[in-house]
């Protein structure tokens, strides 16, 4: 019988980041940028629910197209904040994923929990929660319904949230 701890299981992650390619943003140009091996690059990894039809998709940001969707100002929401918190890169799964490459699509579902896990930070963006409302139940946001909020929230060293 094996037994595998949390370190082993941290090990194989970190080792496996450095085998899969990653387009990351960087955030002063906003330009995406490849990596193969990104165990050196400090990046920060937004988790939020997409919003139909107002999402920048890959072909959208690569064309500099669609800045007037709100998803546009998620991403530079992002890259502020991963200034502020000393990374020089973002992820961002709308923009930074081809979506037309079923093979990019799928490797890209095969990666994300050591993605999210090799992240300096994650921001996790919750718009139907207002935190300034005392009424307001954090765990009725749509965030918690979605299939991959338990990697999202346990894969990184660090999240942080955010309302509308």
């Amino acid at each position: 019988m094996l037994y595998y701890t949390h370190q082993h299981i941290s090990l194989a992650l970190c080792c496996l980041k450095c085998f899969i390619g990653v387009k990351l943003i960087a955030r002063e140009t906003f330009w995406l940028e490849e990596f193969v091996n990104f165990k050196e690059v400090k990046y920060a990894i937004l988790s939020h629910t997409w919003e139909n039809g107002e999402e920048v998709q890959y072909n959208d940001f690569q064309n500099r197209g669609a800045k007037e969707k709100r998803g546009w100002q998620k991403i530079d929401k992002t890259c502020q904040l991963a200034l502020d918190d000393g990374c020089d890169f973002v992820w961002v799964d709308t923009c930074c994923i081809d979506k037309t490459s079923s093979a990019e699509l799928s490797e890209a579902i095969n990666s994300m929990f050591p993605w999210y896990h090799g992240s300096e930070i994650c921001y996790a963006y919750l718009p139907d929660y207002d935190a300034s409302d005392p009424n307001a139940n954090i765990s009725q946001s749509r965030w918690f319904t979605r299939g991959w909020t338990l990697q999202e929230l346990i894969a990184p060293a660090w999240a942080r949230f955010y309302d509308k």
